[in-house]
């Protein structure tokens, strides 16, 4: 049997105790040491993850090939200071984190000593470890790093059924909003529209119902299309006229709305403009 790399989680939220789940599962790794604020919560982790050593002080961590830094974005690069403080580092040993918002320079430290690191974001929320652990395949991740971590880790990452995308990572907060643009300020567009309703007169209950065909039609048609022919509405059609009676409309309403409606418009306006150019 070959010898599997060894890895130490430092931080083991929900994040690192799924992936290390399904790395123990599929032999991907071998789960050495798990690192966390208390030996209780490491603990807990290494028993979700039927492997690791549970561990609560940096003094007691011992050399691994990789290291996963699962810590909140705030503390990477602090806890990967005190890793590479600690005189464990050996060269070509690999750092990684899976952060999102932050590109893999914030393992600057690891990097100083000798160390390839690199960055890895499943896009998907881990708010329930047991049933991500089941519904991991297929998950998109992220990639951008040091070509010779994103080799081994690429690996690890597929062989538990993740579909990678390497990614600028000069343009690593980009990449980030983006999530934010598909996800939260979606949220945000729909309570625009639902306090719109409201203020026409429609309980919240009944403008949510009669909103739903509307959105999921939406949603479906930009999987389906792409955004470009999935586009409908006065805009698409050419109705100006009736886009800016709206836009006055919303703007009498709430200016910040009405704010809101008018550089939706032109952004708009934008993607109907693309269409008729591929028409």
């Amino acid at each position: 049997m070959p010898i599997l790399p060894t890895i130490n989680i430092i931080g083991c939220g929900k994040l690192g105790m799924t992936l290390g789940r399904l790395w123990n599962d599929c032999g991907a790794f071998t789960i050495g040491q798990v690192l966390n604020r208390s030996h209780h919560s490491a603990a807990q982790a290494t028993s979700f993850m039927h492997g690791g050593v549970p561990i609560a002080a940096i003094t007691e961590l011992q050399a691994a090939d990789v290291w996963l830094i699962g810590t909140p974005d705030d503390d990477i690069a602090a806890a990967c200071e005190s890793l590479a403080a600690s005189g464990l580092l050996r060269h070509g040993d690999i750092v990684f984190h899976c952060s999102g918002a932050l590109s893999s320079s914030a393992l600057a430290a690891a990097s100083a000593c000798g160390a390839l690191v690199a960055s890895l974001h499943p896009i998907r929320s881990f708010a329930d470890p047991a049933e991500v652990v089941q519904s991991f395949t297929g998950t998109y991740c992220g990639a951008e790093g040091d070509m010779a971590a994103l080799e081994l880790l690429n690996a690890a990452f597929t062989s538990i059924g993740a579909q990678i995308v390497h990614i600028d990572p000069e343009f690593k907060t980009l990449y980030h909003a983006a999530a934010v643009f598909a996800s939260n300020y979606l949220v945000t567009v729909l309570d625009v529209a639902v306090q719109a309703y409201v203020k026409a007169g429609i309980a919240e209950e009944t403008a949510l119902q009669l909103m739903e065909p509307l959105v999921r039609g939406t949603v479906d048609g930009v999987f389906r299309l792409g955004t470009t022919q999935a586009l409908t509405g006065p805009i698409a059609r050419g109705d100006i006229a009736t886009a800016v009676r709206q836009f006055r409309s919303v703007n009498a309403w709430d200016e910040r709305h009405g704010v809101l409606y008018k550089q939706l418009g032109k952004l708009t306006a934008d993607i109907a403009a693309r269409r008729r150019n591929k028409a």
